[in-house]
């Protein structure tokens, strides 16, 4: 049987390095065999799917399916701008996707879960908890189930990304849900599930690489641009929130807002001070890691703060980031190096002659990782993954920031004058030193205090009854202790120094 797809726009989430190709809203209909995505210049496309059996398969959701989406014309750059404007809503439509990682590991030996563990809990969570299996060839890499996914990370963390939700009350419940589902399959197998930023016990050589063909490519490129790329890959774990904007306007207001707080976020939440079952000298070694990945695609992105900043301007950035891979023929085709400039004119060696489609596009923008990210809704990306309550923590400080515009005003008045050295400065140093890292004439600390304020406004005039989520985080701003500096309290003092007693104290 043919089954046929139509698009319809959304903000679910993305992942971090493994996106669905298109965030679009996939609706079955059985009336044609065509579907077309709506921009000023009208793009149309073509795809046919076949399916079988009782139980509905995804087949290569990470990958554009083989003959995926052939564009009537070349695209140009304006549907590359066209296409990040589509993400623009009203108010009454701006949702929360919230997204968190988390490291599996055997209960017994602490070992990091094998890719055999990880088939036979997704097939698990999949039959007992009815989601759709996500496949790669014969191997099953991910679940989906309505707006929410489940993937995996190369090193095997568990992904999930969660639905485009309303309040933050539903953005908990969704992630106490998933947790729920996947103690449930897990402890039967004798697996648990840790919230920590970075692996803090085994070495990289330890960790096993997911089966999945777009991370052989940069696993092979990384060593290339920096010294820390493949820790990112494979020992690190984030929690992210994706945020609407209604305008260019307010995307830029929100980026700006967002880029110059996210070291308060990446203090705030800083919880990975150990590495190879030693303290690493950081309280966030996650962070760092993004400061030897890979200059071309991270950082805190300065010509945001220019003038002329708007859409075009990020797609100018985006075009010349280096690829890392073109799918072609249910085959990741390896295109490290060149850029997305030289495909628009048709001049990528690794596939000479071929135009790109919007698929490409969004495949393309889920490789680039600053500490913000723009795609058709804004990502917050600088914090570390963290026990549930933290989960829930972390998009109630961004909504009650950027979804509330008096707030909002008050931190682009409050950070206007901060210069394009004290933002580095910033982000590089509170990976070391947190909320006691100097700025100006105190401390972070007394900046963070007045943001987590704005940010409890915020959600007050909301109206959900929502600043009760920014619990887990009123304790670090008060003391200025970050989760870091508790668990190394800790490890010098009733652990006697060994790291073993953090799968305890951070098991979900």
């Amino acid at each position: 049987m043919t089954t046929i797809f139509r698009l319809a726009s959304s903000s679910s989430p993305s992942l971090r390095h493994d996106a669905t190709p298109h965030n679009f809203h996939i609706r079955k209909t059985s009336i044609s065999n065509t579907f077309s995505f709506s921009s000023k210049n009208s793009l149309s496309f073509k795809r046919i799917l076949t399916s079988g059996g009782s139980r509905r398969f995804i087949v290569a959701a990470s990958p554009p399916t083989e003959d995926a989406v052939v564009a009537t014309e070349p695209l140009t750059k304006q549907d590359l701008i066209d296409y990040l404007a589509s993400g623009c809503k009203t108010k009454d439509k701006w949702r929360i996707g919230t997204e968190h990682e988390k490291f599996g590991f055997e209960l017994g030996s602490l070992r990091p879960m094998k890719y055999e563990q990880i088939s036979e809990l997704l097939n698990g969570i999949a039959e007992r908890f009815d989601w759709d299996k996500v496949m790669e060839g014969d191997n099953i890499i991910g679940l989906k189930q309505g707006k929410q996914s489940i993937s995996l990370e190369p090193g095997g963390q568990f992904e999930l990304s969660g639905a485009p939700l309303e309040t933050l009350h539903q953005t908990c419940a969704e992630v106490n849900s998933h947790l729920y589902q996947v103690k449930a399959v897990a402890e039967e197998m004798g697996i648990g599930f840790l919230g920590i930023g970075f692996q803090p016990k085994w070495e990289r050589k330890d960790i096993p690489m997911m089966p999945k063909g777009r991370y052989e490519i940069m696993k092979k490129y990384m060593p290339k641009v920096g010294s820390l790329g493949l820790d990112m890959m494979f020992r690190t774990c984030t929690v992210q929130v994706n945020l609407d904007f209604s305008s260019e306007a307010d995307m830029i207001r929100k980026f700006r807002a967002g880029l110059a707080l996210q070291p308060i976020a990446t203090a705030l939440f800083a919880n990975s001070p150990f590495t190879d079952g030693k303290p690493n000298g950081f309280v966030s070694m996650r962070s760092h890691i993004w400061t030897d990945t890979d200059k071309d695609r991270t950082g805190m992105l300065p010509f945001v703060f220019d003038d002329s900043f708007g859409f075009e301007q990020y797609v100018d950035f985006a075009l010349d980031v280096p690829m890392y891979f073109v799918y072609r023929k249910k085959k990741y085709i390896d295109c490290t190096g060149m850029t997305f400039r030289d495909f628009l004119a048709g001049k990528l060696p690794c596939i000479p002659g071929e135009l790109p489609t919007l698929n490409d596009w969004e495949n393309h923008l889920t490789t680039i990782f600053p500490e913000v990210r723009l795609k058709r809704y804004l990502e917050m990306r600088g914090a570390d993954g963290g026990p549930w309550r933290r989960l829930c923590a972390l998009p109630a400080f961004w909504v009650g920031i950027l979804y509330d515009e008096v707030s909002l005003q008050r931190v682009l008045d409050m950070t206007a004058d901060w210069t394009l050295e004290e933002r580095e400065m910033l982000r590089n140093k509170v990976t070391v030193t947190g909320l006691k890292t100097p700025f100006r004439d105190g401390l972070l600390k007394h900046v963070a205090e007045e943001v987590l304020e704005l940010a409890k406004d915020g959600l007050e005039r909301r109206g959900f009854k929502e600043s009760g989520f920014l619990n887990a985080v009123a304790e670090v701003v008060r003391t200025g202790v970050t989760p870091a500096e508790r668990l190394l309290e800790l490890y010098h003092g009733k652990w006697e120094q060994s790291v073993d007693h953090v799968f305890d104290e951070l098991l979900y």
